[in-house]
């Protein structure tokens, strides 16, 4: 008869102990913040300041806003990716007499994740062929953005085209 006793007492004793771990509070993990709002002010902030150094043709600091492995799909030519490759793209872009060409962001939509962002927006280049003809062109570009390990946004696909 103990050993029933005995029997039956650990069996209540494991269904308690089951029981009891049925009834804990399950811990939800929390969300992370939503960080849509900062991250598209920080996006802008890009991309008004390399608006500016590229105006300035500020190469090197142009080239500051492109992630490592960046690609670049301008109009008509293969794309261009690498450092090397963005550095050549870049000195031929600047290479117009009298270059002039504002940008501005239309829109910026920063994902729910908060480790990428696009923009578009539109573009003016105005300057002077080789036989020194004013030329315009108005056009318009993408550029998706990626968050680095630091939190510093960098371009990591540039597109742009114009409108003729």
């Amino acid at each position: 008869m103990n050993s029933l006793h005995l029997r039956f007492a650990t069996v209540a004793v494991i269904a308690c102990a089951v029981g009891l771990l049925g009834c804990q509070q399950q811990t939800v993990p929390t969300p992370p913040p939503d960080t849509r709002a900062a991250d598209e002010a920080a996006v802008r902030a890009a991309s008004a300041e390399w608006a500016k150094v590229a105006a300035a043709k500020d190469l090197e600091n142009t080239l500051s806003y492109y992630a490592e492995d960046a690609s670049m799909f301008p109009p008509n030519l293969p794309v261009v990716t690498g450092p090397e490759a963005r550095r050549k793209m870049w000195s031929t872009l600047f290479s117009p007499a009298e270059l002039v060409f504002p940008n501005a962001a239309t829109k910026v939509e920063v994902a729910k994740s908060g480790d990428l962002a696009y923009e578009i927006g539109t573009f003016e280049e105005s300057f002077k062929d080789a036989k020194g003809t004013p030329v315009k062109l108005v056009g318009k570009y993408v550029v998706v953005w990626k968050k680095q390990p630091g939190g510093q946004w960098k371009a990591i696909v540039d597109i742009f085209n114009t409108d003729q």
